[in-house]
């Protein structure tokens, strides 16, 4: 079976070399043509445009930065809507419950099929096909992207309805968002008070809440090397996202909200195309506004 691909950035290229290695025939396509080549190296077709892409292919996936991006590949010239009739579009971006909404209508307005698909884990899970997929929406299109998944993710969940796919993947990236600047502070306080960083990472380790982020990220920050996973303004527009799905459901959110400041003044001290453990320096650094 021939898949689309749409988006060749850190994630959509580790997930499409994936789908090449194991026996996919895959045609890509990247606002910057020129990440396509590698991808070519291991086989795969170059669309010239979306709408190029989608009419050789029987389904279509995108992994794109934010929900602006996400539009623009479906809504403009030469995109997703000129030839999706008949065909499914997959959508693994992280955007809010609304863009998902909105693309949803206009596929399935033009007769094609669409799924929500976003994905937990960042660049190493992507490499490994060790991502977990939230997907939504038409479930004959999710039985077919199936065996697709079962290469890119260790798990995949069907949740129903659009928009419950990119609520889930909001949550667990706000959550995920809010234990990095703990997990920051920590650090930092630990330091600050004479007791070696180090340590404190094998105490955690050790103990309840140990966890893959905090083993994965900590030697890292300790060695300020923040080589982008998952970058921070990415992790910052989770947050803002998160934040506008409480305000939908009048949820207080204290936590997230002190996270999102943290990771805009990571954006402002221009650490936004690093990783977002990278947040660990506005927190050893001096107050700049005092």
């Amino acid at each position: 079976m021939e898949v689309g691909f749409l988006g060749l950035g850190i994630m959509g290229k580790a997930m499409a070399t994936n789908l090449l290695r194991h026996g996919f025939k895959v045609t890509v396509w990247n606002r910057t043509l020129s990440k396509c080549e590698e991808l070519v190296q291991h086989g795969a077709s170059i669309g010239e445009t979306p709408a190029t892409v989608v009419k050789k292919c029987k389904y279509t996936i995108a992994m794109l930065s934010d929900p602006s991006a996400a539009l623009s590949v479906v809504f403009d010239k030469d995109g997703v809507l000129d030839h999706i009739n008949g065909k499914g579009y997959v959508d693994m971006s992280t955007v809010d419950a609304d863009t998902s909404s909105k693309i949803s209508e206009a596929i399935k307005a033009k007769g094609g099929y669409f799924l929500e698909a976003p994905v937990s884990g960042s660049k190493k899970p992507a490499e490994d096909g060790q991502l977990v997929i939230l997907a939504a929406g038409d479930k004959a299109l999710y039985d077919e992207a199936l065996p697709a998944f079962d290469i890119l993710g260790k798990k995949s969940f069907f949740l129903g309805d659009v928009g419950n796919g990119a609520k889930m993947k909001l949550v667990v990236n706000m959550i995920m968002g809010s234990m990095m600047n703990a997990f920051s502070e920590g650090l930092t306080l630990a330091e600050r008070s004479g007791l070696n960083p180090a340590t404190l990472l094998d105490v955690l380790d050790l103990g309840a809440i140990s966890n893959g982020m905090f083993k994965l990220k900590g030697p890292t920050m300790l060695q300020n090397s923040y080589s982008p996973a998952f970058p921070l303004k990415h992790q910052q527009k989770d947050m803002r996202l998160a934040l506008a799905l409480g305000d939908e459901n009048a949820v207080s959110m204290p936590i997230a909200a002190a996270a999102n400041e943290a990771f805009k003044k990571a954006r402002s001290l221009g650490l936004g195309d690093l990783d977002f453990s990278a947040v660990h320096e506005t927190y050893k650094a001096p107050d700049r506004s005092s």
